[in-house]
Formats: C-alpha cells, sequence, structure tokens
C-alpha cells in the first residue's frame, strides 16, 4: 500500500479536524462566559484538535488530485471512527476518572446522534459540558462530512464523493440544486432555520434559555442528550412534550423535503413524499394502538395521561430521539418491544434519524408482496413502484442487500454481547438502541437507567454498533473488503 496515494484523504482528514477543532470554540466561549470552570478542558482539547488537524493537512499539502470515490469512502469512514477521540477531549479533560473507553463511548453516542450515555448526575455538569455533548448531536444530525462539503470545495477538495457515501438513501441518488456545495448549503440553511424555530418554541412553552438551545440540538439531531438524568420527564410539561414531538416529527422527515417546501412556499412536497405518508401512517396507529393496549392493563392510568406519554414515547423512539416523558420501561415487555421495532425504519431517509429509513421498510414491504403475488400469478407483470416512480431491479437488488446485512450485524453484535456475559434482553436491546442511533433499550439500560454498568468490551461493541448504524452497514464493508485496499 502506498501511503502517498492517499494523500488526498489525509489532507482533507486534517482539513475537517481543524474546522471540527474550531467549533469547540462555541462551548469554549460560553464556558468563559459564565465561568462553569471547563474553560482550560475546552483550551486544551482545542489546542490538540487543530494542531493535529494542521499537521495531517500540512503533510499532505502537496497533494492536488481530486478525490476519488474510494477516497470518499475511507475519508467517511475515518471521519466517523476517529472523531469521537477528538470530541471526547472536553469530557475526559474535564472528568479525569472518566475512562477512554466512556469517553469515546459518550462522544461517538453524541455523534451518532445515539444518546446513549455513560453519565449520571447530568444536572450536576458545568452547561459548557452539556452543551457540548448535545452540540455533537446536531454537528452529526447530518454528519460531519456534509456540514463541511461547502467547505472543502473552495480549497481545492471535491466533495461530491463524500456527500454520496455519506448521506443516506435516495439522496445518493438525487441532488436538491445543480452544484454539490449549493446542495449541501440548502440542507444546512433549512437544518439551521428548523433549530433555531425550535430553541424559541422550547423557550415559549417554559423551558429555561440555554437549557431551551441544547435540547433545540439534541431534538434537530435526534439525538437524545439532555441536562437532566431523567430527561424531559423533569419538566413534566405537556406544552414542553408537545413541542417536542412536533419538532421530532419535522426532523424524522426527509430534509430534502423540507428545503422543497420552504423554496416552494407550498406544503405540496409533503403530500409528494411518498415516506410522509407511511410515516404519519405507522406513528398514529401505532400511538392508538399502544394507548388501547396500556388501557387494558391492571392499574392503568387515565386515558388523557396514557396517550399523553404513549403519544410522546412513540414518536420519541419511532425517528431514534430518544428523549423520554415517563419511566416506560415499566411498560409491559410488549410495549418496550414495539417501540424498539419503531425505531428500525420509522425515520425517513434524509432526515437526521437512525434506522433501515421508511424508504427502504416500503421497497422491502412491495418486494415481499410482489413475491407473494407472483407465486400465484408466475405471468403477472408488477413493478414495484414508489409513488409513481418505477424502482429499478438495481436499487432492488441494494435494499435487500442491505436489509441482509443489517439483520446480520444485529445477530453477531447481540451474540458478541451475549457471550460477554451480558443478560440477552438486555443485549439484544442495546444493540437495536444503538444500531438504529436511537440510544435507551431494555432492564439496566432503560429509560431510567444509563450504559454505566457494561464491561470495556460490551461499551466497545455498542460503539461500533453506533458507528455501523450511522453508515448504514455497506460504507463500513466497502472499507474493510480486501478488494478496496488493492491497487
Amino acid at each position: 500500500m502506498n501511503v502517498r496515494s492517499y494523500a488526498p484523504v489525509i489532507g482533507a482528514f486534517g482539513l475537517i479536524t481543524m474546522i471540527f477543532g474550531l467549533l469547540m470554540g462555541f462551548p469554549l466561549v460560553v464556558s468563559f462566559l459564565l465561568r462553569d470552570g471547563a474553560t482550560t478542558a475546552y483550551d486544551e482539547s482545542m489546542l490538540i484538535t487543530f494542531g493535529v488537524g494542521l499537521a495531517l493537512w500540512f503533510s499532505a499539502r502537496h497533494s492536488r488530485r481530486d478525490l476519488r470515490t474510494r477516497d470518499g469512502f475511507l475519508l467517511v469512514t475515518a471521519t466517523w471512527l476517529f472523531m469521537p477521540v477528538f470530541a471526547m477531549l472536553p469530557l475526559v479533560l474535564y472528568q479525569p476518572e472518566l475512562s477512554i473507553t466512556d469517553g469515546y463511548f459518550e462522544a461517538a453516542s453524541g455523534l451518532t446522534t445515539t444518546g446513549a450515555t455513560v453519565l449520571a448526575g447530568l444536572d450536576r455538569l458545568p452547561l459548557s459540558i452539556n452543551l457540548w455533548r448535545c452540540f455533537l448531536h446536531w454537528i452529526g444530525g447530518m454528519g460531519v462530512i456534509v456540514l463541511v462539503v461547502a467547505i472543502l470545495p473552495l480549497l481545492g477538495i471535491g466533495g461530491r464523493q463524500m456527500f454520496s457515501a455519506e448521506a443516506p438513501g435516495p439522496m445518493k441518488e438525487s441532488s436538491l440544486t445543480p452544484r454539490i456545495t449549493e446542495t449541501a448549503k440548502a440542507l444546512w440553511v433549512t437544518y439551521t432555520l428548523l433549530t433555531v424555530a425550535c430553541a424559541i418554541a422550547l423557550r415559549l412553552a417554559g423551558m429555561p434559555g440555554w437549557e431551551a438551545l441544547i435540547h433545540a440540538f439534541s431534538v434537530m439531531g435526534l439525538g437524545g442528550f439532555s441536562t437532566w438524568d431523567n430527561s424531559i420527564a423533569h419538566y413534566d410539561s405537556v406544552l414542553i412534550e408537545a413541542v417536542v414531538i412536533v419538532f421530532a416529527c419535522a426532523a424524522g422527515l426527509s430534509f430534502a423535503t423540507h428545503y422543497r417546501a420552504l423554496h416552494k412556499r407550498s406544503l405540496a412536497p409533503y403530500h409528494e413524499d411518498t415516506e410522509v405518508r407511511f410515516f404519519a401512517l405507522v406513528l398514529v396507529g401505532s400511538i392508538l394502538m399502544l394507548t388501547a393496549f396500556l388501557m387494558l392493563q391492571p392499574g392503568a392510568m387515565s386515558l388523557p395521561t396514557t396517550l399523553r406519554h404513549v403519544a410522546f414515547q412513540v414518536v420519541s423512539i419511532s425517528t431514534s430521539l430518544g428523549l423520554a416523558s415517563t419511566d416506560y420501561g415499566t411498560w409491559p415487555v410488549f410495549s418496550q418491544l414495539w417501540l424498539l421495532f419503531l425505531c428500525s425504519f420509522v425515520s425517513c431517509s434524509g432526515s437526521t434519524g437512525g434506522g433501515i429509513k421508511m424508504v427502504r421498510a416500503i421497497i422491502l414491504y412491495k418486494q415481499v408482496f410482489r413475491e407473494i403475488l407472483l407465486a400465484l400469478h408466475p405471468q403477472a407483470v408488477r413493478p414495484v413502484k414508489l409513488g409513481r416512480a418505477v424502482v429499478p431491479n438495481s436499487i432492488l437488488h441494494a435494499v435487500l442487500a442491505f436489509g441482509f446485512m443489517y439483520m446480520v450485524s444485529i445477530i453477531i453484535l447481540t451474540l458478541l454481547l451475549g457471550g460477554s456475559g451480558l443478560e440477552m434482553v438486555t443485549a439484544f436491546s442495546a444493540v437495536i438502541a444503538c444500531i438504529n442511533n436511537t440510544g435507551p433499550g431494555m432492564n439496566s439500560i432503560g429509560p431510567a437507567g444509563n450504559y454505566a454498568g457494561l464491561t470495556d468490551f460490551q461499551t466497545w461493541v455498542c460503539s461500533i454498533a453506533m458507528i455501523i448504524g450511522r453508515l448504514e452497514v455497506f460504507t463500513l464493508l466497502v472499507v474493510l473488503t480486501p478488494a478496496f485496499w488493492r491497487k
């Protein structure tokens, strides 16, 4: 392997690392103004991160060629694997008792918008630390690569290869605007506007100013970190929960659809988006079903209270947000398993959510239905359609392959956790929660607990599960194949 041939990737990664280091300036300024005691941790973290990035960029500064497709895959994978190392620096420097394993897990959970945590006593942490944790959600919401793809072309580094490796689902096949730079800018402007709107709405609903901004980062990134151990339940506010539901649903839809709606000043793009209809149908159906199911249980709460908490948890877990308005770990096992099932597919492609995405679930469902019909009528011609468009066989095969590898990944990771001594229900729910970037699982890692009780090995398995989920399996697999490294 010729290291010199990877100089463009090294240089681009160096630039991304420098930009990431500069982003630490936000919590640094907040820490300095509030004098919360974490300023030194940000000073050192920013210096280390920017310094490493500068050294990498400087070492590859003479490379002028543009990034190729394989370079894009390598850069995206390297970014998601190594950026948590820099992201954890403020955490471990402020809390020296936090191990590297737990620090990496917390940072990876932030950047991948998973929201699983090993920390307790969140309300006693400096405000800037909680700000940084949730700001990581916002940065990772649509990908570190998409964040800088509008900047890198100005520095002589093409962005389309990175964008195609990073962007989920149909956004790989279609651009919103003719140039990738304009596409990235359009997505992030839309993302920022919705985040500002969410922060204002939370503030008006009664949440304190800084907490409103912090939770807006968490909600729009569909991350799930909070400033309180008991999450949104701390506020016990129907109005705050309603705001979170509205903006979690917005974040669970495609930002490409939001952009088109804003650009056209029309709701028509939502009506035209096939995913939106299925998204709404699954959420409403699940809320009604679980509400009826819980009302039939002994000692059930009143209908309004049950509907309130079911609606919040269905939206929160389905979109992979992971915030909690109550300890739903006390609900019957069926309810908890249904929520985990929903987080596997409900979020739309092009959203900040996790899972296989609604568009793939629709295609898989229609393909299964087509195979059943063909078994009955072998001569029938029934193409799979999304809306009015026929889905090409190449897409069908790719979705089927993705679905297979998604299930294989869950099985292997669950067996690894189970084999390490973790109780199997907890192991399975941990893998589902992490690979779908949702956060809380069942039992000890449920909404009332956290991941602090896992061994180092189990914590690393969950960290890898988060990254596999965020890279949607195949990006990582491409880099791990021997053929990728052949000249």
